[in-house]
């Protein structure tokens, strides 16, 4: 029995044939008490009844043995000393004291219910057999077996409803899981049964979506390398055939290869991260560092490309500007965003970086973003499959890493832009150390 369906359907069978048990064995206890309290009843009525009569008749008292018989009750008429003799000592006091008695005796070896009162100088004494009151719950005994028989019929048969209702979306979302570690691709599934069922339909839902999403995501970054890849490697091998062919000078070609040489390096840079990434094994050693400094060495750095590709790329500082940060970290962030600003801002444009205490910024004339687009400008791909056939991009990497990499750091990233008006790029860094 190792289905949840089996388990369900069991633990409610066993739990309401437990309640059905204790309350037949409270009720007929219960039972058991009031027909006998009934009963002796109905004998002190009855001895009442003979009691007013047994006076008026004129009888003398008779001797212990002497009973008036019927099929169910016997009846004796007895001297107060002989009823004090057969009733127990409780009753016999009570009639002593000339006051009604009632309760149980045993009688040669049989047990009676009694109902004694007081005439005169005698007693009038009832006997009742106490095998009769088997037959006085008989009626009540077959009622409450049929009652339990009906309970337990309709507890089955909910405890099967309920656990099919339980079991059902879960061997659901079993099978679904199944099937989409085989590589398949199971529909939603349907959100119903109680909260927290229906909450596993819905995670469900939300993993299947997650991992189609990355699957997407997956497929657009291969395209996305295996361009970056064939095309540099293409030019790399064109232009090295030309020198062997010597219909192409040495430093024409070599700068094409160098220029080829330095995207591949910087794919396979963004591929390194990207694992860092997944792993989230950054190495940060944070220290006190000069924004200004790192502002003026950026720009250094991509000054050759910035002329190449006819953009002017400026530092606007204004003396020391301290933060906490690891240098080369920062230095990386600061390069991609420098990287993606000179890629995006066309010929004629400018791009420049600032730094401030804390904070550094990278602003272009670029085309910007829209603003549906800035909430999820730093999400991987993003830009990438938006703009990937109207602008140039890169692997669609570069500004998750930046996120990544400020966060480590302990600060924020964040973008303001507006569609053709250029982008801002914000990263704030700690300017004292933490803890």
């Amino acid at each position: 029995m190792r289905s949840l369906r089996a388990r369900e359907f069991v633990a409610v069978l066993v739990a309401v044939l437990a309640s059905v048990g204790v309350t037949l064995v409270l009720a007929a206890a219960l039972v058991r008490n009031s027909a006998r309290h009934e009963a002796l009843k109905s004998l002190a009525r009855q001895a009442a009844l003979f009691a007013e009569q047994e006076p008026a008749a004129g009888r003398t008292p008779t001797s212990l043995g002497v009973f008036f018989d019927t099929q169910q009750e016997r009846l004796a008429i007895l001297s107060l000393p002989q009823a004090a003799l057969l009733l127990p000592p409780g009753g016999g006091k009570s009639l002593r004291a000339g006051e009604p008695a009632q309760g149980s005796v045993d009688v040669a070896g049989h047990r009676y219910l009694y109902a004694a009162r007081p005439a005169g100088g005698r007693a009038v004494v009832l006997l009742r057999s106490a095998k009769l009151e088997s037959s006085d719950l008989a009626p009540y005994t077959i009622a409450f077996g049929i009652a339990a028989a009906v309970g337990v019929a309709l507890a089955a048969l909910a405890a099967f409803l309920l656990a099919r209702a339980v079991a059902r979306p879960v061997e659901r979302v079993s099978q679904a899981s199944l099937a989409l570690a085989a590589g398949e691709r199971p529909g939603p599934l349907p959100v119903e049964g109680p909260a927290e069922v229906a909450a596993l339909a819905a995670s469900f839902n939300k993993l299947s979506d997650d991992l189609d999403r990355a699957k997407d995501t997956e497929r657009s970054f291969l395209l996305s390398v295996s361009h970056e890849l064939k095309t540099p490697l293409a030019a790399i091998r064109g232009h090295g055939e030309a020198l062997i062919d010597g219909v192409m000078t040495v430093p024409k070609a070599a700068g094409v290869i160098v220029q080829e040489s330095k995207r591949l390096e910087r794919l396979v840079r963004d591929l390194l991260d990207l694992a860092r990434l997944n792993q989230r094994a950054f190495s940060i050693t944070p220290r006190e560092v000069d924004l200004t400094r790192l502002a003026h060495d950026v720009v250094e750095r991509h000054g050759a490309e910035s002329v190449r590709v006819g953009v002017r790329l400026v530092a606007d500082t204004n003396g020391s500007a301290p933060a906490v940060a690891d240098p080369d970290r920062t230095l990386q962030v600061l390069s991609n965003l420098v990287e993606n600003a000179l890629r995006t801002t066309p010929t004629g444009g400018s791009v420049t970086v600032s730094a401030r205490a804390g904070e550094l910024s990278v602003a272009d004339t670029g085309p910007g973003l829209a603003g549906d687009e800035l909430p999820r400008a730093f999400e991987r791909f993003f830009l990438y499959s938006r703009y990937a056939e109207h602008r140039a991009v890169g692997t669609g990497l570069g500004l998750a890493i930046v996120q990544q990499l400020t966060e480590a750091m302990g600060g924020t990233v964040g973008v303001a832009s507006e569609s053709g008006r250029g982008a801002v790029f914000t990263v704030r860094l700690p300017t004292h150390p933490s803890g």
